[in-house]
């Protein structure tokens, strides 16, 4: 399910809750609706809003922190692109083969990161063999001098970091949130809002105050969702930087 689909979801169970309030307002004897019944919910639900904001925000923090890792990863990925094609072209013309593989392998490996990582499917990601085949090229290169065996020895290394940042991008997690937390979470928003209808008559201003508020937290659910799966969705990560990183070889 969408992290969209799942904020209108919440969305709904919230004015349910809400709508819930209302009935039970009506429903109840008035003798459980006094000043002594609303200062203990309201203790009570204040208690719970206190714990649920402490919650939501070590949850926005930690998707965001997330988020974050994930696009320096990939800013890594590109600057070691760089790096490498650069060790290559001081290495001399027998580099510039390698050079030119490179660039025919950046379109397809991009393609390949953004949906294994949009997919999500829990097993590693599958072997990269264009990326092989430049490691075996370039530890093939003969050097004929320290230099070369040194820009050599350099681009041999870069390649690696490639790979393994790759799998580092890979065990970062994309799902912030278990299910039954997510539940007992919304469980809680549900809780707050009816309680806010249940002593206070529903009228217009009133619903659509509450609609706005109900709105609101969705949204913060919405955002850490978004944040936990930084390949797709409104907040994706571009690919572009990366599938353009590299101009043409020159002469």
């Amino acid at each position: 399910m969408t992290a969209l689909a799942l904020s209108i979801i919440i969305f709904a169970l919230v004015l349910a809750g809400i709508s819930l309030g209302a009935l039970l307002r009506r429903t109840l004897p008035r003798q459980h609706l006094g000043k002594d019944s609303q200062d203990v919910v309201r203790l009570g639900v204040g208690l719970i809003a206190t714990i649920s904001a402490l919650v939501l925000g070590l949850l926005i923090a930690a998707a965001k922190s997330s988020f974050d890792t994930q696009s320096t990863q990939i800013k890594q990925i590109t600057a070691d692109i760089i790096l490498l094609d650069n060790l290559l072209d001081k290495y001399g013309p027998e580099g510039r083969p390698i050079r030119e593989h490179i660039r025919g392998a950046i379109g397809p490996f991009v393609d390949q990161l953004w949906r294994e990582k949009a997919a999500a499917t829990g097993g590693p990601f599958a072997p990269n063999v264009a990326a092989e085949n430049i490691y075996l090229a370039i530890q093939k290169l003969a050097p004929q001098d320290d230099l070369q065996r040194s820009l050599q020895a350099r681009a041999a290394q870069v390649a690696t970091d490639l790979a393994q940042t790759r799998l580092l991008l890979f065990v970062e997690s994309g799902n912030l949130i278990p299910t039954p937390f997510l539940a007992i979470l919304i469980f809680w928003v549900v809780i707050i809002f009816a309680s806010f209808s249940l002593f206070s008559p529903l009228n217009a201003t009133v619903f659509i105050c509450l609609a706005v508020f109900a709105l609101s937290a969705s949204c913060a659910i919405y955002l850490i969702l978004e944040l936990g799966q930084p390949f797709t969705g409104l907040l994706a990560i571009s690919s572009e930087p990366l599938r353009h990183v590299l101009g043409p070889v020159g002469p």
